[in-house]
């Protein structure tokens, strides 16, 4: 049996990358939206989806925090891949020809620098490694793309420059979703593990204060707190929350305790383990 993995993005991706990384034997399955690599994992026709999060540069993923509630799937896994971008052209083509660069607006935004000091302008386009296919189909030598390293092989692009990025921390975490089971228990789970969860607070003062104030003091290390609005509400109605521990800590089940009298509609979005570099950049001790 071949086992897939579906991705948002052209081959060549930083998605593509990911899952590349996390299951190298499997079929990397290129996706046109997020909708369509949700609905590839639900009809079975892969068994896996990486989504990308959030960026350390670029913040939250835009949709995903939306998404990820309504999503039948749940998340098993979390990875962290360090971003690189190289400068693509076509054969034979030299940085001092390159007159345009191209790529994803974040991708711009996050080379500043190598753009300003070879004057290129940036046009902005709508995926990484889409952006070298282009370059690749003009055969321009004026027209370069931004992408990562992967793509040059992938399009048959020369790499003009490497480590294009401004920040050498730059970094995405990605989730991996599958058909959602049974959430793993803690002796299947024995390791660091990451919970993922929303909520909504009750029409209360200080809620979200008196919600999460079990989580301190039960010292659970929270990750990720975001707010957004639900329909057509201008308020900050739902929460979105990572946190360090498994739901049958002590610990968590106390915090859980307290999160219920404050709040509406938890939903466990995921018990996954921690990822190796969460656990060497000073994350879970649990």
């Amino acid at each position: 049996m071949t086992f897939a993995i579906a991705y948002q993005g052209e081959p060549g991706s930083n998605s593509h990358m990911a899952c590349t990384e996390v299951r190298p034997d499997w079929e990397a399955v290129p996706c046109a939206s997020f909708e369509d690599t949700f609905a590839k994992v639900a009809s079975g026709e892969a068994q896996l989806a990486m989504i990308p999060i959030d960026n350390s540069i670029a913040g939250r993923v835009a949709d995903i925090h939306a998404m990820l509630p309504e999503t039948s799937l749940q998340i098993i896994g979390e990875h962290f891949l360090r971003i690189r971008f190289s400068l693509l052209g076509i054969p034979g083509s030299s940085i001092e020809q390159a007159r345009e660069v191209h790529s994803h607006i974040h991708a711009l935004g996050q080379c500043r620098k190598l753009i300003r000091q070879h004057g290129l302008k940036p046009v902005i386009a709508g995926d990484t490694a889409g952006s070298a296919r282009e370059v690749s189909q003009w055969q321009d030598p004026t027209k370069v793309s931004l992408a990562p390293p992967m793509a040059a092989e992938l399009y048959g692009l020369d790499v003009l420059a490497t480590d294009a990025e401004d920040d050498p921390t730059n970094t995405t975490r990605f989730i991996l979703l599958a058909d959602k089971s049974p959430i793993p228990t803690r002796a299947e789970l024995p390791g660091p593990a990451v919970t993922s969860f929303v909520f909504r607070v009750r029409n209360v003062p200080a809620a979200l204060y008196k919600a999460l104030g079990g989580f301190a003091t039960n010292g659970i290390n929270m990750t990720r707190l975001e707010s957004y609005m639900e329909g057509n509400e201008f308020a900050a109605t739902k929460f979105m929350v990572d946190v360090e521990g498994h739901p049958e800590d002590p610990a968590m089940v106390h915090a859980f305790e307290e999160l219920e009298f404050f709040t509406t509609k938890i939903k466990i979005l995921g018990v996954y383990p921690a990822a190796p570099f969460r656990l060497s950049h000073g994350g879970s001790n649990n």
